[in-house]
């Protein structure tokens, strides 16, 4: 087996834009649960470990998990990950989700408007491990 170098560094980020879809909304009002945030959170910090050690490595834990706004069906989010910390095999990651856009009925059933600036709707403070 060969032994590869890991290029993480504090301050890379990586960052995914998704759809919100109507089949993942639970609760009235078109709400989606907050673990459709941690997962997302997953899938970043997976694209993370990926690109700094070539593995997709293992979530260790979730701190400080903070739910400030609503995410609905129809809304387009903004998932990021950074890291804050490199130890030998962990990595300690910022994260946070977006809402960049929504759905607007008022105007239309298939409406929806951008929002600027963009809504901070989770945000929590994880940790990795690669091998």
């Amino acid at each position: 087996m060969t032994q590869r170098t890991t290029t993480a560094r504090v301050g890379q980020r990586v960052t995914h834009r998704r759809y919100v879809p109507y089949s993942h909304a639970h609760y009235a009002g078109n709400l989606v649960d907050g673990a459709y945030s941690l997962a997302a959170f997953g899938d970043v910090a997976t694209e993370m470990c990926i690109i700094t050690d070539g593995d997709e490595g293992l979530f260790a834990s979730y701190s400080d998990v903070q739910f400030t706004a609503p995410v609905r069906a129809g809304d387009v989010i903004e998932v990021s990950a950074e890291i804050v910390r490199v130890g030998t095999r962990s990595r300690e990651m910022d994260f946070e989700v977006r809402v960049v856009a929504r759905g607007n009925p008022s105007r239309g059933a298939s409406a929806a408007d951008p929002l600027d600036p963009a809504v901070v709707a989770t945000t929590a403070r994880g940790v990795v491990v690669v091998p």
